[in-house]
C-alpha cells in the first residue's frame, strides 16, 4: 500500500525532529518548521499498525484551506505547502494550553455532564440538558497541553494563577478561538455541516500571538450532519458524525479499547482502504473540492524530500 508512515528526513539547516502520534516536525535552523502529515492513524492514544492512504493529504490540506481562510482574524504559522502532506512555517513558542470550543454538549463534556458535573473548567451548565444538545452560547473548555500522560481540563483562572499563561495573552487567545469557532461554523453550514467541538493552539512568535498546528480537520473536530440533527436530537438517535469516530467504533466492537493486555485487531489491505475512503468522504464535504490525489510518479518519501528542499532553498 502506498502511504507514508516514518519518515527520516535530513534537510539543510535541520536542528532536530520530532515525531508524534500522526505528525512529524523538523526544526529548520530555529526559525522554521516542516510538519509532515503522515499516513500513521491513532485511536485511544495509541498508534495503529498500519498507515491509511492518502490520510496525511486530507489532513494537511484541510488544515491549510482552514488557516488561509481564518488569517484575516488571527495570523498563523504556515508559509507554504511545498507538498500535499506537508506545511512549512514560523517556529513559534506554544502556549502551554489548548483552547477547547464547545458549540454542543458532546463527548467527553457529555460523559462528565452524565455523571453530575455541574461545571466544566469553570463553566457553569444548567440542570436538563441532553447529549448533543446545543449551548444557548459556545462555551471554553481548556485543557492544559502536558508533556507525559493526559492532558488534563482547567479553568481560566487557574491557567492565570498558576501563571501558564499571562492573562492579556490568555484574553486575546480566548478572543481569538470564538472568532475562529464563529467562522467555522460559517464555513461548515455553507456545506450543509455543524462544526460541534474542535480545538485551537497557539504560540508567540516575536512576542505575538499566533495561531499555530491544524484546525478545523476531522482529527481536531466533531461535526454533525445538519439535515438530520434536530430529527436524530428529537427522537433521542445518535448523531451522524464527520469524525473518525468510525475509527474508534471498530476498535471498540473488535475488543480494543487501548487498555494493557488488549490487541489490536487486524487491519486488512481491504479495511484500510475502506477508511481512506471515509477520510476522503470527509475532505469532500469539509472543503466541499473533489479530492485530487498528489503525484504518485515517486515514491513518498522522495516526493516529499524533493519538495521541501526546494520550497527551504527559497525562504
Amino acid at each position: 500500500m502506498n502511504t507514508l508512515v516514518n519518515t527520516d528526513f535530513k534537510f539543510n539547516g535541520q536542528k532536530s525532529v520530532y515525531h508524534g502520534k500522526v505528525r512529524d516536525v523538523y526544526d529548520i535552523d530555529d526559525r522554521y518548521i516542516v510538519m509532515v502529515a503522515t499516513d500513521r492513524i491513532s485511536a485511544f492514544d495509541v498508534v495503529l499498525p498500519k498507515g491509511i492512504p492518502f490520510k496525511g493529504q486530507v489532513l494537511n490540506q484541510i488544515a491549510a484551506g482552514f488557516l488561509d481562510a481564518t488569517a484575516d482574524i488571527v495570523p498563523n504559522w504556515k508559509i507554504a505547502v511545498p507538498d500535499p502532506m506537508v506545511t512549512v512555517g514560523h517556529k513559534c513558542e506554544p502556549l502551554k494550553i489548548e483552547m477547547i470550543v464547545r458549540g454542543y454538549l458532546a463527548g467527553s463534556a457529555w460523559r462528565d455532564y452524565a455523571a453530575g458535573a455541574r461545571e466544566i473548567c469553570g463553566v457553569p451548565l444548567p440542570d436538563g440538558l441532553r447529549e448533543n444538545q446545543k449551548l444557548d452560547a459556545p462555551i471554553l473548555t481548556p485543557t492544559t497541553k502536558a508533556d507525559a500522560g493526559h492532558d488534563e481540563n482547567i479553568s481560566r483562572q487557574e491557567i492565570i494563577a498558576r501563571g501558564i499563561v499571562d492573562e492579556e495573552i490568555y484574553a486575546q487567545v480566548e478572543k481569538y478561538a470564538l472568532a475562529l469557532f464563529a467562522r467555522g461554523t460559517e464555513l461548515a453550514a455553507s456545506h450543509g455541516l455543524i462544526l460541534v467541538d474542535t480545538k485551537y493552539e497557539f504560540g508567540l512568535l516575536d512576542g505575538k500571538v499566533i495561531l499555530i498546528d491544524e484546525i478545523h480537520t476531522p482529527d481536531s473536530s466533531r461535526y454533525f450532519y445538519a439535515a438530520e440533527y434536530a430529527s436524530r436530537f428529537e427522537k433521542g438517535e445518535p448523531q451522524r458524525q464527520l469524525s473518525k469516530e468510525f475509527v474508534r467504533q471498530w476498535l471498540i466492537s473488535n475488543g480494543f479499547m487501548g487498555k494493557p493486555g488488549e490487541k489490536v485487531p487486524e487491519m486488512t489491505d481491504e479495511y484500510c482502504d475502506e477508511v481512506s475512503q471515509r477520510y476522503i468522504e470527509l475532505y469532500e464535504h469539509i472543503t466541499g473540492r473533489k479530492f485530487e490525489p498528489g503525484c504518485s510518479c515517486l515514491p513518498l518519501a522522495e516526493r516529499i524530500g524533493r519538495n521541501v528542499a526546494d520550497c527551504l532553498a527559497k525562504l
